[in-house]
Formats: structure tokens, C-alpha cells, sequence
């Protein structure tokens, strides 16, 4: 039998029968666009990230571009952030115009490194996009103090760290924005796409809220009368009224948006998981523990926290000078494993343009070819850990 990086069956099993009732109650009441759900879970989200703003959307990827528009970051502008994450990271810069400006991480924390942000800032950068990787958190107190010293938003990038904590406060309410997945695999995960933004801005809300419907309707309105200073009476729960037979308003637009909602199906699940998260997130952290402890006496390094963080271990990630033979070996093994990142954004084909070259960011490209994952989820059982722990000593051996 395999053991899969992670098991999302496994997770289903142990809370089928509320997810279950609570997708019959949305079917029941077809309402499926925006709705109940939704007001349920952004309220539920600003009171767990400790936030005033918590704006759901269709996916992560929309969170950031949706964010960076809300900025007015686009042609011309310059957005700094890590080459080793996913590519909607840069991706969303390059959707709204603007140039992402990549600077090496840290070797320890695979997170951006702070020291090298400072010598990237010119006239036209515009932000900085920190990325909590692989779910431990960036060092949020010197990204900050150099936004501040330069006059630069901050994006965080926390699709991968629902839950973490930087000296106490959870990822996504440090930065001007912050923004999240609700991929499947994600440690809050919904059975489908979905994302969030999160912000302490008013205005920024407001403006997320509109764009996500097309910059139309009420929700356009009350963005456009806000932003232009133009006083009007505020109706309450403008946002969540069901829309799925017929909005009249909708044929008013006031901004070039997007369709960016997420649905009351995928809220529905997400209501449901929020209350384990925390659950999940410690039983995470245990079984990464063990995993550090009983692989010290390989020639593997394990993860490390930096000692103002709490990581959620989205992922559980190694080095390995012989990554290749070692993941083949798990391989025939049947565990399964995850190169991340293969190749860092700066080298990939799309940002050639760019103008980067192999050994300009040394860091990055050392890490690609020794970082991989090995099977971390909170149904992982202790029998199929130790079989995997025993399975790297085995390669050792050979």
C-alpha cells in the first residue's frame, strides 16, 4: 500500500458526517453564490487571523492579483519577492504589469532574506511580497521596518501558513495585505478551489469587494463612493445577499473587476474544517517533531523554525545531496514524495526576459536540487512514519 504525501480521504472520513449535513443544508436552500456561508466564514476568518477585513474569492492567485490591483500596482512598477515558491506568487505580479524583482532566501528557513531586499529598491518598486513558505513564517520585523523606511506596501504571501504565528500574530495580519489558498492540499483545504484577503484597511476592503464582482452592483458602488469621497447611506449585508437567480444591481459597474467569488459549497466545508485547523496544525507539528528527532543522526537536514515563528508545516521539506537516488528509493518503497521547487522562478523560461542567469541567486538554485517532501498530514499514522523514517536509514546504509 502507498503512503501518499497526503491523504485527503483519510481526513473526509474522520468529519464526513458534518460536512455532509452541511452541503445538504446549501443544496436544500440553493443558495449558491455568495450567501450565509460566506458571511459566516469571513466573519469567522477576521476573528482567527485577528483582522478587520477577511474577503473571500475563487483562489489564492486571485487573492494576490486581487491585492496588488487594490494597490494600483501595475505597469512600471517593480514588486520584490522570493524565486523559491509557486509561480502564482510571480505570476500575479506580472498579470497586473508590473516587474517582479526576485531576491534569495535563506538557507535555513527557505523564507526571502531580508538582508539582501534593501540593495533591490528603487524608484519604482512599489511593494514587497514575502512568502511563508512551506508554512513557517518570514522575518515579518525587518520586512517591515524596511517597507516603513522606504515607503513600500506589504503583501503577504500566506497561501501555505494558515495558522502560523511571527511573535504572536497570525500570518496575513501583519503586512498592508495578506493573502491565502484553499486548494485541496492546503492545511485548510476546500474540496475545490478558493482563496482569501485579508486587511485592516478600509478602504482597501471595500475595493476588494467590488473588484471580486466585476467592480459591479452594490458592492461597486459603495467602493466607488467611499473612494471618491462621496457620502451615502451604508446598507448592511450588501455583500452576502444571495445573487444566484437574479441582481438587478449587477448592470451597474463603477470598476474593471473580476469574477472572483468563492461559493456557499466551498464556504459551507470550510466552516466546518476552521474548527479542526488548529487541531491539525498541532498534530502537524508533532509529527514533524518526530521526524526531526529521529533523522539527526542521518546526513539529511531536517527544518528549522527560527525562534520567533510557529510553523504550520505545510510541508515537511529535506536536503539531500543525493535527492534523486533517495526519492527513487522511497519510490520503490511506495512512499511518495514532492520535489519543491524543482526550478526556481528566476531560471524558468517564462521570465527569461528578465535577464537573470544560473548562479544569480546562489541560494535558490542550491536548494533545487536538494529540497523534497516527504508524507506529512495529521491521519499519518506512527507505523507509516517509522517505516519512512526506517526506509531513509536503509538508503543511508546502502
Amino acid at each position: 500500500m502507498m503512503i501518499p504525501l497526503l491523504d485527503l480521504k483519510k481526513q473526509y472520513e474522520t468529519i464526513k458526517n458534518e460536512i455532509d449535513q452541511r452541503l445538504q443544508g446549501v443544496i436544500s436552500s440553493a443558495q449558491y453564490i455568495m450567501g450565509e456561508e460566506i458571511k459566516l466564514l469571513e466573519k469567522k476568518m477576521e476573528e482567527y487571523i485577528g483582522c478587520k477585513h477577511a474577503i473571500t474569492c475563487a483562489n489564492g492567485t486571485d487573492a494576490l492579483v486581487l491585492a496588488l490591483h487594490a494597490l494600483k500596482i501595475g505597469d512600471g512598477d517593480e514588486v520584490i519577492t522570493s524565486p523559491f515558491t509557486f509561480f502564482a506568487t510571480a505570476e500575479a505580479i506580472s498579470r497586473v504589469g508590473a516587474k517582479p524583482v526576485f531576491v534569495d532566501i535563506k538557507k535555513d528557513t527557505y523564507n526571502i532574506d531580508p538582508d539582501k531586499i534593501e540593495e533591490k529598491i528603487n524608484k519604482n518598486t512599489k511593494a514587497i511580497l514575502p512568502v511563508h513558505i512551506f508554512g513557517q513564517p518570514a522575518n515579518m520585523d525587518e520586512i517591515m521596518d524596511i517597507a516603513n523606511r522606504y515607503n513600500l506596501y506589504v503583501v503577504e504571501d500566506a497561501c501555505q501558513a494558515i495558522g502560523a504565528e511571527y511573535k504572536g500574530k497570525k500570518v496575513g495580519s501583519i503586512g498592508t495585505i495578506g493573502c491565502f489558498s484553499f486548494f485541496p492540499t492546503k492545511n485548510l483545504g476546500a474540496f475545490g478551489d478558493g482563496g482569501m484577503i485579508t486587511t485592516n484597511d478600509d478602504t482597501l476592503a471595500a475595493l476588494i469587494k467590488a473588484l471580486r464582482v466585476h467592480g459591479s452592483g452594490e458592492l461597486g458602488r459603495s467602493a466607488y463612493n467611499l473612494i471618491n469621497g462621496i457620502k451615502e447611506e451604508q446598507e448592511e449585508n450588501i455583500d452576502i445577499e444571495d445573487k444566484t437567480i437574479y441582481d438587478a444591481a449587477k448592470y451597474y459597474n463603477y470598476f474593471i473587476g473580476y469574477n472572483s467569488r468563492l461559493d456557499n459549497i466551498q464556504a459551507a466545508i470550510l466552516n466546518v474544517k476552521l474548527k479542526y485547523l488548529d487541531k491539525w496544525n498541532t498534530r502537524r507539528k508533532e509529527l514533524a517533531d518526530y521526524y526531526t528527532e529521529n533523522l539527526k543522526n542521518t546526513q539529511l537536514i531536517t527544518p528549522e523554525v527560527h525562534h520567533d515563528a510557529k510553523s504550520v508545516f505545510h510541508l515537511y521539506i529535506l536536503q539531500s545531496e543525493n535527492r534523486d537516488e533517495l526519492v527513487q528509493h522511497l519510490k520503490e518503497k511506495r512512499i511518495a514524495t514532492g520535489i519543491y521547487y524543482p526550478v526556481p522562478l528566476h531560471l524558468q523560461k517564462v521570465y527569461k526576459n528578465l535577464g537573470y542567469q544560473k548562479g544569480d541567486l546562489p541560494v535558490s538554485e542550491y536548494l533545487s536540487n536538494r529540497t523534497f517532501a516527504i508524507p506529512l498530514y495529521p491521519e499519518l499514522t506512527k507505523e507509516d512514519q517509522d517505516f519512512i523514517i526506517n526506509t531513509i536509514y536503509e538508503f543511508e546504509k546502502r
